[in-house]
């Protein structure tokens, strides 16, 4: 049975659907969740999405409808809601979607996680899984579109801005031609790109740009150039007066370095570390995020280390020196052989 037979099986089978997503949500989680449960609806089914936590103020305008709840709220308003089944988006592991919406996901006798991150075969064989999609809100277009659901604005922009933020702007080697095809039917229901986009990224403060401009001009590289990285503390977040949720993208502007493989953002969150790691070529870094304790795609991924700013950030850069060189000297092998 393939992803597209999977999803019509299970979802026509279903009448009361609970769809989540991974806790922090980005775009791609909450506009394919988002965009699924209208879908559901269309049809006819009872579909409510929950999360963990309230959907933050910056992503209300992709949920006009207000189907995204809050764990809080599901249990005061549902206490003994009979689901049939329990979607999970772009992630493939219950441990991801919190311990309260964990709970409800346990109880429900159906589960299906639609996602692009790697997984173990037998995840992907009962799932609706595709590494090849540039993201989850592509798949999730995919799905809809395939069960006959016709695409309307409300679902379409939720779609597009889960595409455009999980691609940086459609610049990562995963986007298709597929990709742009899909695009272009959510264009069609009046999705407008510089809406889309300003919604998302929205317009800055002038201390937006003297943050950027004070992490850009801290930033390093090695030696050989081939590794550049940013760091950012919560005490610079506080001076500047700036969401953290707003400093994603701060990493996209290594990429355009001369000679740059992997590019490093280190950003301080209480007494954790969270790396984030871009790449370009054929660098993969999530066998690199991995090996850090985290994981990802091949040019996006992301590991939490606990410890201090500083020495994080040397041993860190000290070991994806080591795994880029292992990387190059196994490309060149193959590329003889």
């Amino acid at each position: 049975m393939n992803i597209t037979e999977r999803f019509k099986l299970m979802t026509s089978k279903a009448e009361n659907i609970v769809i989540s997503t991974h806790i922090f949500p980005d775009a791609d989680g909450i506009g394919s969740e988002i965009a699924l449960c209208l879908a559901m609806r269309s049809l006819g089914k009872n579909a409510i999405c929950v999360n963990e936590e309230p959907l933050l103020e910056r992503y209300k305008y992709l949920d006009p409808q207000d189907v995204v709840i809050s764990l809080a709220d599901y249990r005061a308003f549902y206490p003994d809601a009979e689901v049939d089944l329990f979607i999970v988006t772009d992630t493939n592991s219950l441990d991801r979607i919190g311990d309260g919406v964990k709970e409800i996901a346990s109880k429900v006798p159906n589960l299906l996680f639609i996602d692009h991150h790697p997984c173990s075969k037998s995840v992907m064989a009962k799932h609706c899984i595709d590494t090849n999609k540039a993201a989850t809100g592509e798949l999730a277009g995919d799905l809809i579109k395939s069960i006959g659901v016709e695409l309307t604005r409300e679902m379409a922009l939720p779609l597009y801005t889960a595409v455009l933020i999980d691609t940086s702007s459609f610049r990562y080697p995963t986007v298709t031609g597929d990709t742009h095809r899909l695009i272009g039917s959510l264009m069609d229901t009046g999705v407008r790109p510089p809406h889309a986009y300003n919604m998302i990224y929205g317009t800055k403060k002038i201390t937006f740009m003297k943050l950027l401009g004070k992490v850009l001009a801290s930033a390093q590289t090695t030696k050989d150039e081939k590794i550049a990285w940013l760091t950012l503390t919560e005490d610079m977040l506080e001076k500047f007066h700036v969401d953290t949720e707003d400093t994603h993208a701060f990493i996209n502007h290594l990429l355009v370095l001369d000679n740059i493989k992997v590019a490093a953002m280190f950003k301080q969150i209480g007494d954790q570390i969270k790396v984030s790691l871009r790449s370009v070529g054929n660098i993969d870094v999530g066998v690199m995020a991995k090996a850090l304790g985290g994981g990802g795609h091949d040019h996006s991924a992301a590991a939490v280390i606990e410890g201090n700013l500083e020495s994080v950030v040397k041993s860190t850069i000290e070991k994806l020196q080591v795994l880029l060189e292992s990387a190059e000297a196994l490309a060149e092998k193959n590329s003889i052989i």
